[in-house]
């Protein structure tokens, strides 16, 4: 099978794959086949961090985008899901640190086991989406190899999900993804980071604005 995927083309899967995930969590909970394709979405923003990190011209200009978007998307995210704020920061706080940890480590491979695990308490700390298990799979993403021990290290960790929530398993193919990568950039795609709140936005009109008209205007017409 060729290795065709751009990177534009594995953002473009990844941000289908969340809308569908959010579609669910939002407006369809009883569906529970949205939220199992949406855990495809996460891992597939973990490679395009890694490769991005990897490409940058300017990780510090990379790092602050993700936390002025961070922090933009975080009061619609709350709203979205009905969270209080120190319940769950969205997900680029956790790309956010999956960032400094990939540079850390960079810089200092002797002591990268203990950057991750940093990482990982942070995330842990802060409440930050995905928490230790989105860094952990930041770390094994930065070192993806598809050979025996690679794999083995990553079906144990996505095994060890079954404890906290069970369709996250799901997450354990998006690596067929990484693997028909061509390693391109394809098209620019500087769109998500106001696609990202844009679509929580609307999620939330839907759910407490429009929806509720319908459901309303349905009844009266019973």
């Amino acid at each position: 099978m060729p290795r065709s995927l751009t990177n534009y083309q594995i953002k473009l899967l990844a941000a289908v794959f969340m809308v569908i995930d959010h579609i669910g969590a939002v407006l369809l909970p009883d569906v529970a086949e949205l939220r199992i394709i949406g855990r495809l979405s996460f891992p597939l923003f973990c490679w395009l961090l890694v490769q991005g990190e990897a490409h940058t011209r300017n990780v510090y200009r990379y790092g602050r985008r993700l936390l002025l978007w961070g922090i933009i998307s975080q009061p619609i995210y709350q709203l979205t899901f009905e969270l209080a704020w120190w319940e769950d920061l969205n997900i680029l706080f956790t790309l956010l640190i999956g960032l400094v940890c990939l540079r850390s480590a960079r810089a200092f491979p002797e002591l990268e086991p203990p950057i991750w695990l940093a990482g990982g308490l942070v995330a842990e700390a802060i409440h930050a989406n995905y928490g230790i298990y989105g860094i952990a799979l930041i770390a094994l993403i930065a070192h993806f190899k598809p050979d025996q021990l690679w794999w083995a290290v990553w079906i144990v960790l996505h095994l060890l999900t079954l404890i906290a929530w069970g369709d996250q398993i799901v997450a354990a193919a998006s690596p067929i993804f990484f693997w028909l990568a061509n390693y391109q950039p394809g098209a620019k795609a500087r769109w998500f980071y106001l696609f990202y709140p844009g679509h929580l936005l609307v999620l939330f009109g839907i759910k407490f604005y429009l929806l509720p008209g319908v459901l309303g205007a349905i009844a009266l017409l019973s």
